[in-house]
Formats: C-alpha cells, structure tokens, sequence
C-alpha cells in the first residue's frame, strides 16, 4: 500500500450520519472547506426507529430539507402512549421554537438526503472511505486521519477532526476517551413488517408494557415501538436500557417476535410471512455516556460522544443539533489570531453542550434508574395513563418539547426539574 498526501480541508468530519452530515452542512454554509468521510456507500440500512419527533423536524427545517408528503415523508400528530389495555393518545405540543408534527422516513435513504445537503452547502463527501485512526501533532494534538479507500491508505490533514463515526467511537476511543459504565446504555432491536392496518398510523406508538403469550403475567423488560412508514409497511421494534435486569441476559429478537405475536392478529405483525427483512439490532449510548466532547484537536458528536436522549431513545435530533453547535464552536474557533485562542474557544463545545442538556440528561439517568424496575414501571403506568394533564407534562419531559420561559404549566414544570436537577444529580 502507498501513502497519498492531499491537500488540507479546514475541517476534516468522519462519519455522514445525521450528526455528521449536519455538522458539514453547518460548517460549509459558513464558508469552511469541509471533508466528509463516509466508510460506506450509499444507499444504506442503519437501525432505527425511523420516527422523528418535533425537535428532529426543526433541524431538518433549518437545513432546507424538504419534509413535505410529495419529498417522501410521512406526517405523524403525536404519541399514542399504551400499556396493556390503556392508550393513551397525546398531541405534540404547539411551541414556538418547534413545529407541531413529526415525521417518519426509513435510514436507508434519509442520511444520503443530509449528506446531499451538506455537499450543497459545499461539503467535499467521500464514501467508501474508512477512517482507521487519527494522525497526531509533535504535540500529541490530532490533525487528520488515515483512511482506507478503495484499497488504498490515505491521508488527510486538517486542523481539527470531527468524529461523527458513531457508537463504537473507534477516534474517541484511540484518545482515551473510554464510555463511562455508570452513564445510561441501550439496545435495541427492529424488524419491518407489512402492515396495512397499522402503517399510516397518525401517531408514533410506544408500548411501556411487553407480554408475550407464554407468560402474560410477566412484564417483560424493556419498551416497544410501532411506526408507521406510509408505504405500506411498520418499522416494529424494542428497547432495553442497562438499568434493567434483563440487559445483557435476554435474547431481544425472541422478544420482540413473542411480542409481536400477542398484537392484534388484524395488524399483521403476528406473521412472519409479512416481515420483511432480518430482525437488526443496535446500542444507544445515552446521557453523555462518554466525555469530554473535546479534546486535543478532536470534537465528539452523536452516538461518538454518547448524546442519546434517555428518556426516549432519540438520537437524531441530538446528533443534528449537536452538529450545528460544533459548526459554530469551529466557526469561531477558526477566526481566531492565535493557536492559543483557538484552543481556548474550541474547549468551549463541551461546556456548550453540557449547557445545552447536561442537567436534563443528568434527570434522565435518575428516570432511567428508576424504569429499569419492574414495579416502578408498572405503578407508572397502572396511575400515569389515566391523567391525561399528567401525560402531557410528561410526554414534554420524554420528547424535550418545552418553550422557555414556559407557555403554561407543564413548560414550567419540565423547565423547573431542569432547574433542579444539575444538584440532584450529583447528590444521586
């Protein structure tokens, strides 16, 4: 193999999932010379839910993405919240900084349309490019990658490197940047399934309790989803965090099949003729689970620096979000006179994002902790569904859906046990 110099990009971005494609957007529109590597190729499968709250709706807005019904999205009213025989059906909230619908779109082609954004805005993308490890300074400070592409290693040097290279955090990782164990962990499994009676659902639907016919007394761990993807087909999944016994001891594709086949025999995802495709599975490293954010040279974002919301799984929002706060941390860090400075700015991304939800992560470990038990999950929902004003405060804590200063009551609750919560959480 031969080793190939190329010219310098102001910020080399390693990874073109939502995170990353958002932060080469962000960073091109401002004027960088931006690198996007991608180590596969486009189209591709990634595991998700394929469901997109308010707060992912914003970003794709912001990025002139085109979320129209006619652009292949599918609009969804809220959360339809069901636990045995309650369902409970909850609007989003109409807030000024969101708008009041969510979306559904499949993984397989919804990174390629952001990274087709980035590149619009002026990113260079290249896919089948691999990023093996970070190049160092004399000073131990990262100032590019090596990657393999087309069976060739390659160089590439920039400034500062943006690791977007999701949950295995491979860049992170070679910085010493290890997951901290105490922090919040997930898996999940998903499996699509036709269905004509459930697959232009209005509602994203979410199942606190999971019984399987061979033991229906038993409530199993973790929480279900059901989304409908317009197309004739539902993206049907669960999730398991680490706080509960079963992680790690369960076998997730049995469960959600034995789920699965105690639904409603009229859905059609009791059958698996109408599966269609393998059950996949994936971690979802949550809370912050693996800081700092920053570091000689090196800026974490996404599933790379563990900023899956705990409360309800999402990551897409916080990828896209956390892309737009690193392009305009680099931004300024860029147009400073001196490395010094530089520095100095670039080490404030982490104080920003730790700002932007670090107390609200810190409650979602308490919450995580505490849903993890059997009893405490199941009081939840026996009492909680059945106070709708209760619901709606709750379903603006899960999906992080708050106006400040608040519109009403439940915005000043949400906002208040954010508050409180930076002390509470270091107490716990």
């Amino acid at each position: 193999m031969t080793t190939h110099a190329t010219p310098d990009a102001d910020v080399i971005v390693v990874g073109a999932g939502p995170g990353g494609s958002a932060a080469a957007h962000h960073l091109a529109a401002r004027g960088l010379d931006v690198l996007l590597l991608e180590k596969t190729r486009f189209p591709r499968e990634k595991v998700c839910g394929d469901g997109l709250t308010p707060r992912a709706v914003a970003q794709l807005l912001k990025m002139g993405v085109d979320t129209s019904e006619a652009a292949g999205w599918i609009r969804n009213r809220g959360l339809r919240v069901v636990a045995d025989d309650i369902a409970i059906e909850l609007d989003w909230p109409a807030l000024d900084h969101f708008p009041d619908y969510g979306l559904t779109r499949t993984r397989y082609d919804f990174d390629q349309l952001l990274a087709d954004k980035a590149v619009e805005a002026g990113a260079k993308l290249l896919t089948g490019a691999k990023v093996t490890a970070p190049l160092f300074d004399l000073a131990g400070r990262v100032c590019g990658v090596t990657a393999v592409r087309d069976g060739e290693t390659l160089t590439y040097r920039a400034p500062l490197v943006i690791a977007a290279d999701g949950v295995s955090g491979r860049l992170a990782l070679s910085l010493g940047l290890k997951r901290d164990e105490k922090r919040p962990m997930g898996v999940a499994v998903r499996q699509y399934y036709k269905s004509a009676a459930k697959h232009d659902d209005q509602y994203l639907e979410s199942w606190l309790s999971l019984r399987t016919a061979a033991e229906p007394d038993v409530l199993q761990p973790g929480y279900g989803w059901i989304f409908g993807l317009g197309d004739g087909r539902v993206n049907a999944g669960l999730g398991v965090l680490n706080s509960s016994e079963g992680y790690g001891k369960t076998d997730y594709r049995a469960l959600l099949r034995d789920w699965l086949a105690n639904t409603p025999e009229e859905w059609g995802l009791a059958d698996e003729a109408n599966a269609d495709g393998p059950v996949r599975g994936a971690a979802l490293p949550m809370g912050f689970n693996r800081t700092p954010h920053y570091s000689r040279g090196l800026m974490l974002v996404g599933d790379s620096g563990g900023m899956v919301n705990p409360f309800n799984g999402e990551g897409i929002a916080y990828a896209i979000e956390a892309g737009e706060v690193a392009a305009a941390v680099v931004a300024e860090a860029l147009r400073s006179p001196s490395v010094p400075r530089r520095e100095a700015v670039l080490r404030t991304y982490a104080d920003r994002m730790d700002d932007l939800w670090g107390s609200y992560y810190r409650m979602g470990g308490i919450f995580t902790h505490l849903i993890g038990k059997p009893a405490v999950m199941k009081l939840c929902t026996e009492h909680g569904l059945k106070r709708p004003a209760l619901m709606r405060v709750v379903l603006k804590l899960l999906a992080n859906l708050t106006d400040r200063p608040g519109r009403d009551a439940a915005d000043r609750i949400v906002n208040g046990m954010r508050f409180v919560t930076p002390t509470l959480g270091r107490r716990l």
